[in-house]
């Protein structure tokens, strides 16, 4: 059980209305359970003052600086991510994936050397989320260029990413474009941020075809 005295701030117990909004604040987060919550509370409270600002800054100017990218919707500092800019990467390839953080997990497995496009979610419609609240469109539009020969769907092995997958596959297909999906190792009802990169990297390597 946490003491209700900390060194560095003074006496003050669990159930005091500040500390609470505190431990609030960081259940808020995805993944952050009360009692994590609370660990991150007591370690922010007993950080020195130029270390917690070091921490707030470093929270602000990625806040302010990093943006979405323009082309495939993941994050980037630029106008324009460095991966769309690069030309070591391969241009007819496109992995589609639900949210820019997949990006990272993918890029980890070192497996995948192609674009990539974010949709910003999966369909959903008991949460009121269909293909026009998604950038399925710009999807479209990018495919429509004729320099895409395949396209990766790597959404969630989840109701969610298998009903958007099936979607995808339905509406590219008259295109003549190829349709892969990311296959062996990823757990039913998991996500790719669990996964780790031997397993995600696997599923990569074993797409298939659609």
């Amino acid at each position: 059980m946490y003491s209700t005295k900390c060194k560095k701030t003074g006496d003050f117990h669990l159930s005091d209305p500040q500390f609470q909004k505190l431990i609030q604040s960081f259940s808020s987060l995805p993944g952050i359970g009360k009692k994590s919550a609370t660990r991150i509370g007591f370690h922010i409270l007993r950080m020195d003052p130029t270390s917690f600002q070091s921490w707030l800054d470093n929270i602000e100017e990625a806040k302010t600086k990093l943006r979405f990218c323009n082309e495939c919707g993941g994050l980037t500092e630029e106008p324009v991510c460095s991966i769309c800019l690069s030309d070591r990467r391969e241009n007819g390839i496109l992995c589609v994936v639900e949210q820019p953080e997949d990006i990272f997990f993918i890029e980890n497995t070192k497996e995948y050397s192609g674009k990539y496009h974010v949709l910003n979610g999966a369909i959903s419609p008991l949460d009121g989320i269909g293909p026009e609240q998604l950038r399925i469109k710009q999807l479209m539009n990018r495919l429509d260029s004729g320099a895409i020969n395949e396209v990766l769907i790597a959404t969630n092995p989840t109701l969610e990413g298998d009903a958007t997958a099936s979607y995808l596959s339905t509406v590219i297909k008259p295109m003549e474009i190829k349709i892969t999906r990311i296959a062996h190792g990823i757990t039913i009802g998991g996500t790719l941020e669990y996964s780790d990169q031997y397993t995600l990297g696997k599923a990569i390597k074993s797409r298939l075809t659609l």
